[in-house]
């Protein structure tokens, strides 16, 4: 082998070896829908909150029954709240949120949240919490749920696909009781279910180094 192409080869391998298979499965969250199936029952008995609408661009209904809505998850060049969220395969590590559209309405439209951020924080990651949380941005402007250990769990370079149950937060449960909507600390009380369904891309980092870690296996074979 000449050896303008083995330090070439040599280069590649190296590059290849020590980033690219640690980057090469990064991926971008571009699109999709998170849907949400409320226990409407429990959120009026126990925090006096009754649904009365939605709104927004708000998907009725989702994939989580006739009963549940979806959200559109907000695009990454997005002119407001726009998605950041990447992850790899796995999600052996991931970094920003998840942003979307749309509000739900309480109590005769009187309560609203909406605009949801679905994010993560490594100290909210105790008992069966994930430490993935949902939070209104507009409205009440306050972290819900906290949401659990999932159930179900894709995350590869095409998909991502997390369904877990939503836990009230303790942000949320303060609210209600000091707004005397609850008469007790409703912390960590399941109140439904959420699907996250969202579409992914490589990020071009990763596609580059695929293509590097390629030409490598190419010259390796010649």
């Amino acid at each position: 082998m000449p050896a303008f192409s083995f330090v070439k080869y040599s280069t590649a391998m190296a590059l290849a070896a020590s980033i690219g298979l640690a980057v090469q499965a990064q991926n971008d969250v571009i699109g999709g829908q998170t849907n949400v199936l409320l226990d409407t029952a429990a959120l009026s008995a126990a925090a006096s909150l009754d649904l009365s609408g939605t709104g927004g661009p708000v998907i009725a209904p989702g994939d989580l029954g006739a009963a549940s809505v979806a959200f559109p998850i907000n695009a990454r060049d997005a002119a407001s709240l726009p998605t950041t969220f990447s992850y790899e395969d796995g999600l052996a590590s991931f970094s920003g949120t998840i942003e979307h559209t749309g509000t739900v309405l309480f109590n005769s439209d009187t309560v609203e949240v909406g605009n949801f951020t679905i994010g993560f924080d490594a100290a909210r990651a105790t008992g069966n919490n994930s430490g993935f949380f949902v939070e209104s941005t507009t409205g009440i402007a306050a972290i819900l749920f906290d949401i659990e250990a999932p159930s179900g769990l894709t995350a590869d370079s095409t998909d991502l696909s997390i369904e877990a149950n939503l836990l009230v937060s303790p942000e949320f449960a303060g609210f209600l009781q000091n707004n005397s909507l609850a008469s007790t600390d409703l912390t960590g009380v399941d109140v439904g279910d959420a699907l996250v369904s969202a579409a992914a891309v490589p990020e071009p980092t990763s596609l580059a180094l695929l293509a590097l870690g390629g030409l490598a296996t190419m010259r390796r074979r010649r």
